[in-house]
Order: C-alpha cells, then sequence, then structure tokens
C-alpha cells in the first residue's frame, strides 16, 4: 500500500512540473511581439485639412556669372530692363542724357531667373526654407552665380520670403570642337536655406471645434476604418466619414486645450486601407502595374504574330587565276523565314485567378511586356477583367 501511494505522489509532483514549466512558457509567449498587421498609419495616408505647405514664386537676377548670361541687346531686354531698374534703385544712373539705355551697356555676366519655394506649414518669421533657381533667358551655364534679393510671392499677390545667396548644385558643361560633356542641368540650380520667410500664414489649431481628415487615396472603405478606429480609440462617436475623400472629427472636451495632442494620437492609429482593383499602364515605357485586387474571370487567351525574317549573305564569284575569260560578279543569296507563331498555345484561366497566377500564366505564353498591355486592354473589353485600367 506504501508503495502505490510513494508511486501517486511522484506522479503529482512530475504533473505539478510540468504545468509549471507551461505556465512559464504561456507567459513568456504573451510577452513576446505579435506578427505585425498589414496596416498603414492615419498620418501616411492622410492629411489633416489646413495642414499643408504654399507654393512661392519670384522673378530675379542672377550675377557673377563667368560671360554665360543673357544676351542683353539681342534675346533677352526683360534682362536689361530688370538690371537697369535695380541699378537705379541702388542709386546708379546708367542712362544717357537723352534718357536711353546705351547700346554699350550689355554685361555678360548676368541672368534673369525665376525662383521657386514651397512655404511649409507653420513657418514662422525668419526661419528659411530652400529655393530652387531656373533660367529665364538664354543663359548658358548659372554656375558660379549669386542670386540678388529676390521676393517671393505667393498665390494672392503677397511677399511672404525674400530668397539670396550663391547658388549649388549647378550642372556643367565642357565643349570642345570634336565632342561635349554634360554634367546635370547648367541651367538651374538651389540654394539650402536661401529665402528668409518675412509673412506668416495665420492658423491656429487650439481654437478648432473640429478636425477633418483628408484621405490621399479616396475610397468609402478606408474613410469608414479611419472613423471606426478614432471611435474605438476615444471611446465616443465622434467621427464620421462626411465623404469617400473626408473625415470630420468633433475634438472632445478632453482635448479642448490640446489639439495638437488630439491630432498626434490620432494619427499613430493603425487602418488598413482598401482600394479599388486597379491595372495602371505606362504605354510609352511599357510598365504595368496590377494591384493585389485585380481578378481574372474566366477567359482563354492565345497570342501570336506572324514574323518575316529575311537574311542577306551575298556571295563573291570569281574566275580562275590567270583566266581571261571570266569576270568577278556577286551572287546574291537570300534566306527568307516564315514565323507563325505555331508554337504559342491557347491559356485558359480560370474564374478569379489571382495576381500571382495572371503574371504566371501570361510569363508561361512567352510574352513581353507591350504584348501584355494589348492582352489586358483586350480581358477588359471581354468583361473578364475584374479591374480598372488606368493608362498614363
Amino acid at each position: 500500500m506504501s508503495h502505490v501511494v510513494s508511486i501517486a505522489n511522484a506522479l503529482l509532483a512530475r504533473t505539478r512540473q510540468v504545468v509549471a514549466a507551461a505556465t512559464a512558457i504561456a507567459i513568456v509567449m504573451a510577452g513576446l511581439p505579435t506578427p505585425a498587421h498589414a496596416a498603414s498609419r492615419i498620418k501616411d495616408i492622410a492629411n489633416f485639412e489646413g495642414v499643408r505647405g504654399n507654393m512661392l514664386v519670384g522673378y530675379g537676377l542672377v550675377v557673377g556669372l563667368s560671360g554665360t548670361g543673357d544676351q542683353l541687346q539681342q534675346n533677352a531686354p526683360f534682362t536689361q530692363q530688370s538690371l537697369v531698374g535695380m541699378l537705379e534703385r541702388l542709386g546708379v544712373n546708367t542712362r544717357d542724357s537723352t534718357g536711353a539705355v546705351p547700346i554699350t551697356f550689355n554685361p555678360k555676366n548676368v541672368a534673369a531667373v525665376i525662383v521657386t519655394a514651397e512655404l511649409p506649414a507653420f513657418a514662422r518669421q525668419g526661419s528659411h526654407i530652400d529655393v530652387a533657381v531656373s533660367a529665364f533667358g538664354d543663359a548658358k551655364s548659372l554656375l558660379g552665380g549669386q542670386l540678388m534679393v529676390t521676393p517671393l510671392l505667393g498665390a494672392d499677390g503677397e511677399v511672404y520670403a525674400v530668397a539670396q545667396g550663391a547658388l549649388a548644385n549647378v550642372g556643367i558643361t565642357a565643349q570642345g570642337q570634336g565632342a561635349s560633356v554634360q554634367k546635370g542641368v547648367p541651367t538651374s540650380g538651389k540654394i539650402a536655406s536661401g529665402a528668409i520667410v518675412e509673412r506668416e500664414i495665420p492658423f491656429e489649431l487650439s481654437h478648432l471645434q473640429s478636425a477633418k481628415l483628408t484621405l490621399r487615396n479616396p475610397d468609402f472603405t478606408t474613410a469608414r476604418r479611419i472613423s471606426q478606429a478614432v471611435n474605438s480609440f476615444l471611446g465616443m462617436d465622434i467621427s464620421r466619414p462626411i465623404d469617400p475623400g473626408t473625415v470630420q472629427i468633433i475634438v472632445p472636451q478632453s482635448y479642448e486645450s490640446n489639439v495638437v495632442g488630439l491630432l498626434t494620437d490620432i494619427e499613430q492609429l493603425k487602418v488598413d486601407p482598401d482600394e479599388v482593383a486597379t491595372v495602371v499602364i505606362d504605354e510609352a515605357t511599357g510598365t504595368i502595374v496590377m494591384g493585389e485586387n485585380v481578378r481574372i474571370s474566366t477567359v482563354a487567351i492565345a497570342q501570336g504574330q506572324l514574323t518575316i525574317r529575311i537574311t542577306e549573305t551575298p556571295q563573291v564569284s570569281q574566275p580562275s587565276p590567270f583566266s581571261t575569260t571570266g569576270t568577278t560578279t556577286t551572287v546574291a543569296r537570300t534566306d527568307v523565314q516564315v514565323d507563325e507563331g505555331s508554337q504559342n498555345r491557347l491559356a485558359v484561366m480560370d474564374h478569379g485567378v489571382t495576381l500571382q497566377e495572371l503574371v504566371n500564366n501570361l510569363n508561361a505564353l512567352g510574352i513581353g511586356p507591350r504584348d501584355m498591355i494589348s492582352i489586358l486592354h483586350a480581358i477588359k473589353a471581354a468583361g473578364a477583367l475584374q479591374a480598372e485600367i488606368r493608362v498614363m
């Protein structure tokens, strides 16, 4: 009897060890990171309305060129007018006694340029932004140039920034009598932090009662998922989709004085975006891009074309050495080959094949990208392609 009791105690102890080990494994597994779901942050698929940049543009002069500027007297009279106006503002008179600009006034180290920049959202006075400079006249190169003070205007005609500085990232060109070399574009360049913001665009986040999310790729399903994610995170029904591209969010009382915190929390939420099945085709380069949701109904495909290849291999026929009767002549030898695509076969694609199956079947037929474009158009015309085709 005692022997049976000892065996039972040993089994009980062993069972406790197994349970303890299983519990430890479960605790370790619970602490391991779970596989990431195929989701995107809201900040990567949508923008907050009002948080955006603004385009700026200006007209200016670049000086200090090494004889590669505009030809003032011939093709760029506007450059001459701008230069004369700038010098007069600086107190330098370039006109003669009759008030006309003399013909001898023709410097070759000045070029008219267009200056562009983007004013970021919430840019404050005194902050610096990058500018791009492009030749406007017939200047050959802007290498080594210095941009003079150039006001940058917004769409409303107001000055929001002023640009000035030495050009960088300008391409180079060298030319000789028999060859020329060009690297980059010598008639354009950039100035890092070359403009100073002078006017701010008023926009106060702290006073907002509601915010709107603008989807970069409008979609009904994605808009609804974003709204559901926001409501689930905040635990209240404050968000709703207005249209496929807009989701409205009412600022809750807990975030009335911290709208920036609300937007920060929302943009970090993850949503699985949906999309319309689309096939994008660039016929110029033969590029085809298909979404994963592209499906094909049951369809049979055969691709082939008639190819005629003609090869000319002329041979020279000449008489024997020291012969006085024969003449050297050329004999034509022509080889004509006709390929009717007899090796191509008819391929049947079942209903609902996936993108991978579609690509595998088309590749099995030996079809190139340009022929594949024609096949996709034909499948769409037959009503078997369950996707939208966009031609770039």
